[in-house]
């Protein structure tokens, strides 16, 4: 619902600034968004604004002109002024039009304002009336968010524009290059060439999302004893210690990615994976939008809200009352009844169906 200003039209819009300063997963969501943009306005120019660890998603999309990053390198005083001094300077040269805040923070509202758009869309903040929602020239106050899925949340901001939307579904762009470097980096990884391959990611920044590491090894043990597939495990630098507990523990041969790859080279690699098995994750939005099935384990978190679309991806979830919470973890405790008790034997039925179709399908 549109609570400050009237709607307008993008033919005057000659250079949009979009500005997703979430997660990574976030960025994926917001590929609908981009694309219904570049869409309904294919002569204006996008830039979007983003986190610089999620750059190497969006470089390659067809739907984007431009890509400015933001470093949260740690700096020294006055180091620190010159590198913000020269961002907004080099921000207002290309003299935006319009500017899209796509979340509710002070940052992206700031540099909505800093960039010198005339027109800045933001979405409606509960607790920014004091200042914070007067830096925008038009405001949308979404509803029933909690039941839609998060995908739609960016478009929903694009309400006053009113634009014709083809597709709601998150989109990344693998290129010639990036699925030869991911070939590359299977090769050298000594990944066998001949099999399926079915990533792991057992991870989340949050660790009331984690299904516990001994059932992975479970996991990985069964799905070796039945069938032929060869599997490997992503994670971050951070993540490599795990990696190598579960790669340890395991009876076959799992190939250990973490820490290796950029976030660019992972989608290229779950490009040419047949299955992702992981959780409520970054990767889970980046192997379903470049088309690779997934099977995700829920805990907390809300399906509705954070699943995948399509027939190809499965969930798996405990069957107990309280699911989903939407919390973090039991009452906020940061440890996750639902996952701890979700046993492997509820989850291996879900995975010897899809990983037997892989096969056959590889297969054939």
């Amino acid at each position: 619902m549109l609570v400050k200003g009237r709607n307008f039209s993008l033919d005057s819009i000659k250079r949009i600034l979009l500005i997703q300063l979430g997660d990574i997963g976030d960025v994926v969501l917001t590929t609908p968004t981009i694309k219904a943009l570049k869409e309904n306005n294919p002569s204006g120019e996008i830039f979007v604004l983003l986190r610089e660890n999620a750059g190497g998603l969006i470089e390659d999309c067809p739907w984007v002109d431009g890509v400015v990053l933001v470093s949260k390198d740690k700096r020294k005083f006055r180091e620190e002024i010159v590198y913000q001094k020269d961002f907004l300077l080099e921000l207002r040269k290309k003299r935006f039009d319009l500017a899209i805040d796509l979340r509710t923070g002070t940052r992206g509202a700031i540099l909505s304002l800093l960039s010198g758009a005339r027109l800045r869309l933001g979405r409606y903040a509960d607790d920014g009336r004091l200042w914070r929602n007067r830096l925008f020239t038009h405001l949308i106050r979404p509803e029933n968010e909690l039941n839609q899925y998060s995908a739609l949340h960016s478009l929903n901001i694009l309400a006053p524009l009113e634009l014709r939307i083809k597709n709601t579904s998150p989109e990344l762009i693998v290129t010639k290059e990036k699925e030869i470097s991911a070939g590359n980096i299977l090769r050298k990884e000594k990944v066998p060439p001949d099999k399926p391959i079915i990533a792991l990611h057992p991870f989340s920044r949050w660790s009331y999302k984690e299904w516990p590491i001994r059932n992975y090894i479970e996991l990985i043990n069964h799905i070796g004893s039945r069938f032929r597939t060869s599997m490997l495990i992503t994670g971050s630098i951070e993540e490599m210690g795990r990696v190598a507990e579960i790669v340890k523990r395991s009876k076959i041969d799992v190939y250990n990615l973490a820490g290796k790859i950029s976030i660019g080279e992972l989608a290229g690699v779950l490009k040419k994976c047949s299955l992702l098995i992981g959780i409520d994750s970054a990767p889970m939005h980046i192997a379903a939008a470049v088309g690779t099935p997934t099977i995700t384990i829920f805990g907390p978190s809300s399906p509705i809200t954070w699943a995948p679309r399509g027939k190809q991806h499965y969930l798996i979830y405990k069957d107990l009352p309280c699911v989903p919470c939407r919390q973090k973890g039991c009452n906020n405790s940061e440890v996750s009844r639902c996952l701890n008790e979700l046993s492997v034997e509820e989850v291996i039925p879900v995975v010897d169906t899809k990983v037997l179709k892989v096969e056959t399908t590889i297969n054939q």
